[in-house]
């Protein structure tokens, strides 16, 4: 605790704390009573249903999957057989018809191709080879002397139309100068020129050079003389010096003697007298509008605000709520302490009571009477049964496997029956070449041995 907050006299605390106490107690017990209620049930009831339920569901589950797996197995067994059986048969026909076509068919088809249609074919090409090549030099030289004939005529008949051609394009472009540009020409050369030159241009240059030059001369000195020099000199020595004299120089000693001194001393006037209009109208301002809040603000609001309400509100707050609720919190701490001792100690007792009365009784039971029930059960009935289940599926399985073995060996006697035991050389698949170990042991992976005796002996 700090000087500005000293703990309260005990007189208010022992009887906050008893008061408290008093208070906490029931509902500490209720809550513990609760709580143990919970864990208890938790333990002993919600785990064990729990556990049970699953393991209940677990062994349905197993059982329908056990169930759906061997209803699936068997239907998986029995349409893999029938697809077998119908493999084998369709296949059984396949070889057949194949064995058929390939000596039926095919073979008297290829003798017949080898030996009578390919020489035949060869025959026929040589003679039809024979005629064609006989045909195209007989077709080859009439096509040569006919394109000899026509060849010559053409170039002929082309020479004789560049000739005409040539000469009838010689006259037609000595005509159409004739008639459409020498007379142009000469209009231009003899008529057009001559005149321009000698009755237009060497008239005007004459014409120019002595005349207008001279004339054009002679105007601008004039012009010179009469009028720019006059208008030059009233300008510089009449109106430039009455300007400057009577008019600018006047102007400029009124600016700097008379309207700058004026001006400078209004300008210095004005900004003091608006300033102080200014100054004078904010004090009137504050006078009428300002100072009398502020002076009620000050002297009147503010003690009232602050002796009247806050320090009473702030010393009560520091000096009797804090220190009251202080006290309580730490009073609610202590006594939920206190009273959890005492319900765990109510809590501890009940436990010895029920444990002496209850516990002792049913763990005694359950060793000397329930476990040697369980443990003859397990080994003298569960042990056997399972035993002779085992045996039972073993039997089944090996069973089924030499049915298996009987059927496979059924059919394939039956298609040694049907077909023969030796397989014809232009049907069915290749047969893969086995190993051969020299009288050794060991073999190649996946190979099957071949016989030691050599081909030349097995004939």
């Amino acid at each position: 605790m700090s000087m500005e907050n000293p703990p309260p006299p005990a007189l208010i605390r022992i009887p906050v704390r008893i008061v408290v106490l008093v208070v906490v107690l029931p509902v500490r017990v209720v809550w513990d009573l609760l709580a143990a209620t919970a864990h208890f049930l938790d333990r002993t009831a919600l785990r064990p249903v729990g556990r049970g339920v699953a393991w209940v569901f677990t062994g349905l589950w197993r059982g329908v999957a056990w169930v759906f797996t061997g209803l699936w197995r068997g239907v998986a067994w029995v349409f893999t057989a029938l697809w077998r059986g119908v493999a084998w048969v369709f296949s059984g026909l396949g070889r057949g018809i194949a064995w058929f076509l390939h000596h039926a068919v095919a073979r008297p088809a290829r003798r017949l191709y080898r030996s009578v249609l390919t020489p035949v074919g060869r025959g026929l090409a040589w003679v039809f080879t024979g005629v064609w090549r006989g045909l195209a030099w007989v077709l080859t030289r009439v096509g040569q002397g006919i394109g000899w004939f026509f060849g010559g005529l053409g170039r002929g008949i082309v020479a004789g139309a560049g000739w005409l051609w040539t000469g009838l394009s010689i006259a037609t472009v000595w005509l159409a100068k004739a008639l459409f540009v020498w007379p142009w020409v000469a209009l231009w050369r003899y008529v057009v020129v001559p005149v321009c030159r000698y009755g237009i241009a060497v008239p005007a240059d004459w014409l120019y050079r002595q005349a207008l030059v001279p004339l054009g001369t002679g105007l601008l000195f004039l012009l010179e003389k009469l009028v720019l020099l006059p208008l030059v000199a009233f300008f510089r020595y009449v109106l430039l010096p009455l300007v400057r004299y009577g008019l600018v120089v006047p102007l400029r000693r009124l600016h700097r003697h008379v309207l700058a001194p004026v001006g400078r001393g209004l300008g210095w006037f004005l900004p003091r007298l608006g300033h102080g209009l200014a100054v004078a109208t904010v004090w009137l301002a504050q006078a009428v509008f300002v100072w009398p809040w502020v002076a009620l603000w000050r002297y009147v609001v503010v003690p009232v605000a602050v002796y009247g309400v806050a320090r009473p509100l702030g010393w009560l707050w520091k000096r009797v709520l804090m220190p009251v609720a202080r006290e309580v919190g730490d009073a609610l701490a202590v006594c939920w302490r206190v009273a959890g001792f005492v319900s765990r100690a109510v809590g501890r007792a009940l436990k010895w009571v029920a444990w002496t009365v209850v516990g002792r009784p049913v763990v005694w039971a359950w060793r000397n009477v329930c476990t040697p029930v369980g443990h003859w059960v397990r080994d003298q009935v569960w042990a056997p049964a399972r035993t002779a289940a085992v045996q039972a599926g073993r039997a089944a399985k090996e069973a089924l496997a030499s049915a298996r073995a009987a059927v496979r060996e059924a059919r394939r006697d039956t298609w040694r029956a049907l077909v023969g035991s030796a397989r014809s050389p232009g049907s069915g698949e290749p047969e893969v070449a086995r190993a051969r170990t020299l009288g050794s042991t060991t073999n190649v992976p996946g190979a099957a041995p071949a016989p030691e005796i050599s081909l030349r002996k097995r004939g």
